[in-house]
């Protein structure tokens, strides 16, 4: 409608007289002037997301994912990581196929010592591959950013997509996973584009609902955590047909409307078992170890899911880990256990000011605007599940577990400007300055990003930790650091991550493995195991003075 009105006023006036060339002369500037701010803001991004990609050095979770694609490049099957399907490894594994990394085919392992040995043992350079892997990563993150501005122009016209898609480049939590060889940005773009299609699909169902479920198969076969969302996704596919067979009678629009979902499902089925049968075409699956039991009705999910086996074992594998007493860090407090309002609390401390404003204000225009109300079961609905969902989890470790946030509630924050009124667009225009203006001063340290409410990302720290702040990244920033400035030190290095400091050029030795006496020197500990320090390691931070930090994530004391 908006883009209606807008095309209105360059339209000519019929009787005013105007020549032909007065006319026209604007549309050529009008019509590349969208395209263009699309391309300056997702090179922008990408420009973001290379930096931190060529400057950080392996995060947790990233050397599994990275090693299980080499693995299967290379015909070993699923030997590693069941408990992801193989769908974003092998989105990874195109940019490890360009890295031609030696692959030792003989390794044999247990899963926590297959990434290093990729990485730091087998003639590798760790810096190259881990830039080519997380490409790919970092183009399907370029390209949900378009479905977001597809989305939001449908629904409220170009200024409204172009507002969502300024969001959605300049989020903190988006740029910083968006480059990494991770899964979350993945699981949440193709759900995100599953539902987009299915609103399509409103208009012309057998086009979009069977493209819908490629989308929702490739969420299913990158991430378990996308299963919460396909009983919604089901309901959506059946209000889109619905919607689409007004026409016909009661009984036929039932019939179709079961086609709709039936289709959905068994596209959505087919994408998980392609994406088994390209890593292991026989389907050999064999656990290195013992698959726990699950019981109950999680067991019951289990048997009832049409997956293969692989699939089956690595969800009892998730669920074992959701029975373990993990350990977790909230505004200064350390727990054993789980907090319900853990992502809520890590939310408002990691979601920039004007972008949590903006996602409450699209919230309450999808509702309140009748145009926009057939909208919000698509972009509430989905959002509001997953995230009661993720709450539940035991794993306190970040907001990369609500990425689809960013996504869904930013296409909703476009909608804003559906409000005709010039308050409303000059209120959205200064939100969404404020929201690039306080991730341009985070560049580079997405990761440990925090709005200004909480200090920003230098003080992220003390509030948060794990992926939230210090996820092994800076182990390369460490090793400049102590070089330029601290040159011949004696090192004691305590790190949280999957990096081998040695490999970087870091020699030191671990503090709480002698007498504190004896810990003379640099004292270099990650802000995650500063937050739950205990015993030896607390004496000795205590007793330590700080004289510096590295990437809001890595502090130096001086003993």
């Amino acid at each position: 409608m908006m883009a209606n009105e807008q095309q209105t006023v360059l339209a000519p006036v019929p009787g005013s007289g105007a020549r032909d060339d007065e006319v026209r002369r604007p549309r050529p500037v009008r019509r590349w002037l969208v395209p263009l701010l699309v391309v300056v803001l997702l090179a922008q991004m990408a420009a973001a997301m290379v930096t931190t990609a060529v400057q950080q050095t392996p995060t947790i979770d990233e050397p599994v994912y990275v090693a299980t694609a080499a693995e299967y490049l290379h015909g070993q099957g699923i030997r590693y990581n069941p408990e992801h399907p193989p769908l974003g490894k092998l989105v990874i594994a195109v940019g490890v196929a360009i890295a031609d990394p030696h692959v030792d085919t003989s390794f044999d392992g247990p899963q926590i010592a297959l990434g290093p040995h990729l990485l730091y043992e087998s003639g590798n350079d760790p810096w190259r591959l881990m830039f080519w892997a997380r490409l790919p990563v970092i183009v399907l993150t370029l390209l949900f950013g378009l479905v977001v501005f597809a989305f939001a122009r449908e629904l409220a016209g170009r200024a409204a997509s172009l507002t969502a898609l300024a969001l959605y480049a300049f989020s903190p939590d988006v740029v910083a996973h968006g480059a990494l060889a991770t899964l979350d940005v993945p699981m949440a773009g193709f759900l995100l584009t599953s539902v987009w299609l299915l609103w399509r699909a409103r208009v012309r169902p057998r086009l979009y609902v069977p493209l819908a479920g490629l989308a929702l198969g490739a969420a299913l076969a990158t991430k378990m955590s996308a299963l919460p969302a396909v009983p919604v996704l089901l309901g959506l596919a059946a209000l889109s047909v619905w919607t689409a067979c007004h026409g016909d009678g009661t009984r036929r629009r039932l019939l179709r409307v079961l086609a709709g979902a039936a289709v959905l499902t068994l596209v959505a089925v087919a994408v998980v078992w392609a994406s088994y049968l390209v890593v292991d075409p026989r389907l050999r699956w064999t656990s290195r170890d013992q698959v726990p039991v699950v019981h109950g009705l999680r067991g019951i999910l289990v048997d009832l899911l049409p997956f293969p086996q692989a699939y089956a074992d690595g969800m009892r594998i998730q669920f074992h880990f959701e029975n373990y007493p993990w350990e977790g860090f909230l505004f200064g407090r350390v727990y054993t256990g789980h907090l319900w309002y853990y992502l809520p609390a890590a939310l408002l401390v990691k979601t920039p000011l004007g972008l949590l404003a903006l996602w409450a204000a699209g919230a309450v225009v999808l509702v309140a605007v009748r145009r926009l109300r057939p909208a919000a079961p698509y972009l509430l609905v989905p959002a509001g599940v997953l995230l009661a969902s993720a709450m539940t989890g035991s794993r306190d470790f970040g907001t990369r577990y609500a990425l689809f946030l960013p996504l869904f509630l930013t296409v909703a924050a476009g909608c804003v400007l559906a409000v005709r009124r010039r308050w409303a667009a000059i209120a959205t225009g200064a939100l969404v300055l404020f929201v690039a203006v306080s991730s341009v001063r985070a560049f580079p340290y997405y990761l440990p990003y925090s709005n200004e409410a909480f200090g920003g990302p230098a003080r992220t720290h003390l509030r948060l930790h794990d992926s939230n702040v210090d996820w092994g990244q800076d182990l390369g920033r460490l090793a400049d650091r102590l070089r330029e400035r601290y040159p011949g030190e004696r090192i004691w290095l305590v790190y949280k991550g999957s990096g081998v400091p040695s490999a970087y050029g870091i020699e030191a030795s671990d503090p709480r493995e002698v007498p504190a006496a004896d810990v003379r020197g640099l004292l270099v500990v990650s802000d995650s195991s500063v937050a739950k320090a205990r015993g030896r390691l607390a004496e000795l931070i205590d007793s330590s003075r700080p004289v510096d930090e590295v990437g809001h994530s890595i502090t130096i004391y001086r003993r």
